[in-house]
């Protein structure tokens, strides 16, 4: 009796381990073949959820995406930015920076209010972080993965998403904001065609000539909007994927995955270039951001038709900061 019993028990533990240690092998064959066929063909099955598309378990048209974003969009993203940088580095060195053409006077002209540096300031940081979240996202598990231990890959790239999901939203407001303070001075002119094409008087045969310009000039002006349009289009997408629950379809997340990845590569370019500008290109240009004010000999040199507007400044210094608004408006 002794001996039945442990035969049955040997004999059940066998069964039992064998189902284990093949579970897709049991399930396979439970289901059946076709089953799992017609489920990787993207087939709809029966299920109790409302929501929609919930029936199909694989989207193959999804694949088609898949294969865009991994094998065009991020190889061609990476191109762009290294490129980017590349053209800065070949300016910086063919180029030269831009230098005044007089020394300065040491008299200073209100250029930029506290209200203006801090929403100026505000979307450059949150724009810096979420490009940075995002690149993660795109590129870290052939950039970050591969050097660091899977524990941080993985609380790195948690708080990448998280932060990118929680904060886009934000940029919308400071997206808003830059476009409500700062839209009248952006708006284009005959003036910022003659400052095009004499190239900002950075190269060729113009380079030195400090071509007029009024509060903005036309390479601003294009980041500007560049800002405003791109940026729009990044933040609805955005939107978009971070509230899929207004009944959005797999082929509208999709698409709003592959616009809200173009979209950010292409103002990351574009404040390639801003930063540089600011940086090392143009002598002077930070100072305004960072103080409020700029030298006068910038001013003349560089914003000649703002400067003719605001010189007064220089003789009422007391007033400078309430008459700066209407005379800045005044000398776009």
């Amino acid at each position: 009796m002794k001996t039945w019993l442990m035969a049955l028990f040997t004999a059940l533990l066998l069964i039992s381990t064998a189902s284990v240690a093949d579970p897709e092998k049991e399930t396979v064959g439970f289901a059946g073949a076709d089953y799992w066929r017609a489920v990787k063909d993207g087939q709809e099955g029966t299920t109790t959820s409302r929501s929609p598309e919930h029936g199909v378990l694989i989207s193959v048209p999804g694949q088609l995406w898949f294969e865009v974003k991994t094998k065009w969009v991020s190889p061609l993203g990476a191109i762009a930015i290294f490129g980017s940088l590349a053209m800065c580095g070949l300016v910086y060195w063919g180029v030269g920076p831009t230098k005044l053409s007089q020394p300065r006077t040491g008299r200073k002209l209100k250029r930029w209010s506290r209200l203006d540096r801090a929403l100026h300031w505000t979307t450059a940081a949150m724009f810096l972080t979420l490009s940075g979240s995002g690149l993660a996202i795109i590129y870290g598990k052939y950039i970050i993965k591969p050097v660091v231990s899977m524990g941080v890959w993985e609380n790195w790239i948690w708080f990448a998403k998280v932060f990118h999901n929680y904060v886009g939203p934000l940029f919308f407001l400071c997206l808003l904001g830059v476009l409500i303070k700062w839209c009248r001075h952006n708006i284009l002119s005959r003036v910022d065609l003659q400052w095009f094409a004499k190239l900002g008087g950075m190269v060729g045969k113009h380079k030195g000539s400090h071509p007029s310009a009024g509060f903005s000039n036309g390479g601003e002006k294009m980041i500007f909007w560049l800002l405003i349009w791109f940026g729009g289009i990044v933040v609805a997408t955005g939107l978009v994927l971070d509230f899929p629950i207004f009944g959005q379809l797999r082929r509208q997340m999709e698409w709003a995955s592959f616009i809200h990845i173009v979209g950010a590569l292409i103002l990351i370019c574009g404040f390639i270039f801003h930063i540089y500008m600011g940086l090392f290109q143009l002598e002077g240009a930070l100072e305004g951001m960072v103080t409020g004010e700029v030298d006068e000999t910038w001013a003349k040199e560089h914003h000649d038709l703002w400067y003719e507007a605001v010189k007064h400044q220089l003789d009422d210094p007391n007033g400078a900061s309430d008459k700066a608004g209407s005379a800045t408006h005044r000398g776009q």
